[in-house]
């Protein structure tokens, strides 16, 4: 069984001596983007500037459209015979986001919610960004329930960084 393994910066480099995920999703701020670590190839590490807002007209690169096709794909690409690692800055915004985008793709329709649940179960600090939900639900023609997956598990606690999360893809979220 493959896993998705969500992560603050700091702690991207020992996530992938434990885990060796064969792909890495970077959600970062233009300004701070990382190269690609040692131990993932070049092609297999999806790398998206965007700031960490709730709203577009609050930064320069705010999540948009594009962002969203972009992590679809990639997670679609993904053959999950070896862990993701997905990370942003802190690990609670922008990657909680996009684990649960990739989770909500993988599983298909009607378990937006049954999954929010299961990442707050597994992360009491994730508050996923909702501008990139907002962009996925419409991309994955969810009608909302995506939204409203995540509106009903409310903010995470408040931290100043996350820990490494494992979501396990499986039948039972």
């Amino acid at each position: 069984m493959s896993a998705i393994f969500v992560t603050p910066l700091s702690q991207v480099e020992t996530t992938i001596k434990r885990y060796k995920p064969s792909h890495m999703m970077t959600l970062l701020s233009p300004g701070h983007m990382i190269e690609t670590p040692q131990g993932i190839q070049a092609g297999h590490h999806l790398r998206l500037g965007l700031n960490d807002v709730s709203a577009v007209e609050l930064a320069d690169d705010p999540p948009n459209e594009k962002h969203v096709e972009e992590l679809i794909r990639f997670g679609r690409d993904w053959d999950a015979k070896e862990p993701m690692l997905i990370h942003c800055w802190a690990g609670i915004s922008r990657s909680m986001a996009a684990a649960y985008i990739v989770l909500c793709d993988r599983f298909g329709p009607f378990h937006e919610e049954e999954i929010a649940k299961s990442l707050r179960a597994r992360a009491p600090h994730a508050s996923p960004n909702p501008l990139l939900v907002e962009f996925a639900d419409k991309a994955l023609g969810r009608n909302g329930r995506m939204i409203m997956g995540v509106e009903s598990i409310g903010r995470g606690a408040i931290v100043a960084e996350g820990e490494i999360v494992e979501l396990p893809l499986s039948d039972e979220l």
